[in-house]
């Protein structure tokens, strides 16, 4: 028997169909006369009404609502009660973070609107929607999670291109069944996604648009991305979408593989991503620009404008967002405008935060003036140019706009200074995504100014700002401006920066500082303190005084201070508790200890481990250790063992080439081998081969291989190619014969 509880699923189910057929009787319709008019099929009306027949859609819902005169929101509510019933969920029972979609106003997602409000208090309205290839991929995802299987999708793309509306459209089945929808947001993106990730609900779509917020937290980015690992691959925790947009750059730098031996910040990230992205194009190809421009006949104004706009490039949804117009207003702005714009770009860019203070932006656009312009500037030119910056463009976004950093209401993660900074003094002000990323592209070969670095150093206090501007001062050459600012991230709590400052004193002999300031960083709950605490007393000697370092460090999960006890088994004859703990380092994440693991088997005259070792790795796709090898037993003389391995690195990263194998028997001495093999790559194309042989035997001084080189390569046809600069400094004739000075003819 039906439940008569008022929120149960029989109950709002009864309840709608009750309502449906007191409007089928006012109207004195049969169901047949109903499907007609309501374009819906017979058997939808039928099942519509049958009271053991599934719960109607919500598209049937507000059909035959439209049919029957009833009040359509009233019916769609009870619709969706019985809907988050049969879902399990209970809707304001505050079981998991988030609320229904349908309370969610899509703007507040930080989907641009495409046009002005024509009030504080109104609604703005989107554009009508055009489908293309990456909603499909999306489409399939809510298809899955709809039958209970968990999915993650992150659409990458270029700023305005579409990707969060995107999303918005995708989830609109969602709504109709009920499902909450979570934003994190406050008081940062990325410390309320790890505050409450572990309490999302099933039947809920976690949001992550701009998810480089939260991946790429210098604190909390690892954390996040581990946990929405588990929350979209354990069965237990869904069904539930997780959606997220990234900017393509972005993309890259989460996936891309670090080189051998380097720091591996995103591997979380670069896991949790591969699989689970799909690309939002740039423009509207033809087929997606005519069924903009028939929406347009139809009356949506939005799109009509856009496409008149637009032209024939394609670009509507950045024209919807307001892209070009923005551009506009930055290359034909005055002066002043575009100086304060280069530097919000600049710092943006070089990984300043997003919200900018306005007295550091004042101050650092003063050398991206020219002198002329600088000394016509008024009294309030500062006023003036950001009264400029704030004018919506198309009633939209605003170039440069003041923007309200939200105190933080949570415990800090962690207990660093720099997780717990205060948001700075004065007004802040953020850039517009679209200019934001045409400064990275426009900009990205260019240094900032003397006035830029020196406006960082004096305005801005973030930790995290200071360091990232202190790194990118190192690498455009800017020593000084580097040191300042890192000492400047050290005093304000920065792990990184505090370490860095300690390897300096290390070097200058200054051990006592070094280790107070990595006292400091352990103390701040950074396990790299413990780690080069651990070092220092080592590289002292002091290897008992090191292992329990290394040791709460390991304990804490820092890799390299894993292999640290690695080492330190290695060195008093315990391979094996040596290669457990080099191999635990390995699975931690740390990029060396497979290359440790390799070379201490290689030292203890255990070849054939070694080898497996390397290959091991190899399969894992870090092919160093193969080189490694190769190097090592190539200057022990080993040319077999040396072109083993090496053959393995080859064919581990697509395959030996004749020029690869030709350089290892010339630096093995083997000149006749190496030529074979250098002739053979240049029958294949490869002449680069043969210039390098010509470039290291002339360096050699040996004038008979020399020779040697200069007639085999003349007898194969391939003389061609060495025949330029060196031709004269090794005596060519000028038909290419060769002619050395040392020949005695």
């Amino acid at each position: 028997m039906p439940s008569k509880e008022p929120d149960g699923r029989e109950s709002s189910l009864a309840k709608l169909r009750d309502r449906l057929s007191d409007g089928l009787a006012h109207k004195r319709l049969t169901k047949t006369q109903l499907a007609t008019r309501s374009g819906l099929g017979r058997t939808t009306v039928q099942e519509a009404f049958r009271a053991d027949g599934a719960i109607p859609s919500a598209e049937t819902v507000a059909a035959l609502a439209r049919a029957l005169g009833l009040p359509e929101g009233e019916l769609l509510d009870f619709q969706r009660r019985a809907a988050a019933h049969r879902n399990g969920l209970v809707p304001g029972t505050g079981e998991g973070p988030g609320r229904p979609i349908e309370q969610w106003d899509p703007h507040d997602l930080e989907v641009h609107p495409s046009e002005a409000a024509a009030s504080a208090s109104s609604v703005r309205a989107l554009s009508g929607y055009v489908h293309r290839a990456h909603d499909q991929v999306l489409a399939d995802a809510v298809g899955e999670v709809m039958e209970g299987r968990s999915r993650m999708l992150v659409l990458i793309g270029s700023s305005s291109t579409g990707k969060t509306r995107a999303c918005w459209e995708a989830v609109q089945p969602l709504a109709a069944e009920g499902w909450l929808l979570w934003h994190p947001y406050d008081p940062t993106r990325a410390e309320a996604a790890l505050a409450d990730l572990e309490r999302v609900a099933p039947h809920t779509v976690v949001w992550f648009n701009e998810a480089q917020h939260y991946l790429g937290d210098l604190q909390a980015g690892e954390r996040i991305a581990a946990a929405l690992h588990t929350l979209v691959t354990d069965p237990g925790c869904g069904p539930v979408l997780i959606l997220g947009t990234l900017w393509p750059e972005y993309e890259d730098q989460y996936t891309t593989v670090p080189r051998p031996g380097s720091p591996d910040p995103h591997s979380r990230a670069r896991e949790l991503l591969t699989g689970r992205t799909v690309t939002v194009p740039d423009a509207f190809d033809q087929e997606a620009l005519g069924a903009a421009a028939r929406l347009a006949q139809d009356g949506d104004r939005q799109l009509a404008d856009a496409l008149a706009r637009a032209g024939t490039h394609g670009h509507v949804a950045q024209d919807l967002a307001g892209a070009p117009e923005l551009l506009r207003r930055y290359k034909h702005g005055a002066p002043a405008v575009r100086a304060l714009l280069e530097a919000a770009m600049d710092a943006r860019r070089l990984s300043v935060g997003l919200h900018l203070p306005r007295a550091f932006l004042t101050a650092a656009a003063a050398d991206y003036l020219a002198d002329d312009d600088w000394d016509r500037l008024t009294n309030d030119w500062a006023e003036a140019a950001y009264a400029s910056l704030a004018r919506p463009v198309h009633g939209k976004q605003v170039p440069l706009g003041r923007t309200n950093p939200r105190p933080a209401r949570r415990p800090p993660i962690g207990q660093t200074s720099a997780s717990a900074a205060a948001p700075p003094a004065g007004p802040t002000l953020r850039l517009a995504d679209y200019l934001e990323q045409h400064g990275r592209i426009a900009r990205h070969l260019l240094c900032p100014p003397a006035s830029f670095w020196h406006a960082a150093y004096t305005h801005l206090t973030h930790p995290d700002d200071l360091n990232s501007l202190a790194e990118a001062a190192e690498d455009m050459g800017r020593a000084q401006w580097a040191h300042h600012l890192r000492l400047r991230a050290a005093g304000a709590g920065h792990s990184g920066a505090m370490i860095k400052v300690a390897w300096a004193r290390e070097r200058a002999g200054d051990r006592e500082g070094a280790e107070a300031l990595f006292w400091q960083v352990a103390d701040a709950g950074d396990p790299r303190g413990l780690k080069f605490l651990g070092q220092s007393l080592e590289m002292a000697g002091d290897r008992e005084g090191a292992k329990p370092f290394y040791q709460q460090a390991a304990d804490a999960g820092d890799p390299d201070a894993i292999r640290g006890l690695a080492r330190m088994r290695e060195q008093v004859g315990d391979l094996d508790g040596a290669e457990a703990l080099y191999r635990r380092a390995a699975d931690a994440g740390d990029p060396n200890s497979m290359s440790n693991l390799m070379m201490m088997r290689e030292h203890a005259g255990d070849r054939e481990s070694a080898e497996a070792i390397a290959r091991e790795a190899a399969d894992a796709g870090d092919i160093f250790p193969l080189l490694q090898l190769w190097r090592t037993r190539l200057d022990n003389g080993d040319l077999e063992g040396a072109e083993s391995a090496f053959r393995q690195a080859a064919e581990a990263n697509g395959g030996p080439t004749p020029a690869h194998l030709a350089r290892t028997r010339e630096e093995a001495g083997d000149r006749e081998g190496a030529e074979a093999l250098a002739l053979k790559a240049a029958d294949n194309g490869d002449f680069y081969i043969l210039r390098d042989l010509e470039r290291m035997r002339g360096e050699s001084g040996d004038p008979e291989d020399l020779d040697a080189l200069y007639r085999h390569a003349a007898d194969a046809g391939h003389l061609l190619p060495l025949l330029g600069s060196e031709r004269w400094q090794y005596g060519l004739d000028p038909d290419g014969s060769p002619s050395s000075p040392w020949s005695t003819e």
